[in-house]
């Protein structure tokens, strides 16, 4: 019985899907920017990050413009941080697989560079940001560009925002001002 299940766990084991080294905290993570050159998650420490997908293929979104607001205002406190994503259908009018290659996405707080934020091959930060056993907060589906997630000053995962919530929305204001 006891070489069964410890063949059981071998098998289950040998066809789990390993996460692309996912850290401890978010802190531990660097990712590549935009405009070249790092992100280093823990320059923020002791500032919120608000973290947002959003779409590499339409940066005239009206979003970009409330973020960058928002971190204008809040910028000694709280740093904002764009993901870039091709995770969902492309927006009526644009057209599907364009280069972001010179894109001038016109704000003031970090943009990263292009990552998956979906399925197997999922970018590190955002398996941290997406799953409890990480983040130590909740597990959560990424519904649509912009979905928002915010941690604090301590590096805690303490906000998830639906994509539909504007970053000028009340209730992000008072995450933020907390």
């Amino acid at each position: 019985m006891r070489l069964c299940t410890l063949l059981l766990l071998v098998f289950l084991c040998a066809f789990t899907p390993v996460k692309k080294d996912v850290p401890a905290s978010i802190y531990d993570i660097k990712v590549a920017a935009y405009n070249g050159g790092t992100i280093n998650l823990a320059d923020y420490k002791g500032k919120k990050i608000l973290i947002v997908n959003a779409p590499a293929d339409n940066d005239n979104d009206q979003q970009y413009t409330q973020l960058n607001d928002l971190y204008k205002k809040y910028k000694d406190n709280l740093v904002i941080i764009a993901f870039l994503a091709d995770d969902f259908a492309v927006a009526p009018g644009s057209k599907p697989g364009r280069s972001t290659a010179g894109k001038d996405y016109k704000v003031a707080f970090p943009v990263a560079a292009k990552v998956l934020i979906r399925g197997d091959e999922m970018a590190p930060i955002y398996h941290w940001l997406t799953e409890k056993a990480y983040n130590n907060y909740s597990t959560t589906e990424i519904k649509w560009n912009f979905q928002k997630y915010l941690i604090n000053e301590q590096g805690a995962l303490v906000a998830v925002f639906d994509p539909k919530i504007k970053a000028n929305d009340a209730k992000v204001i008072a995450a933020v001002e907390q």
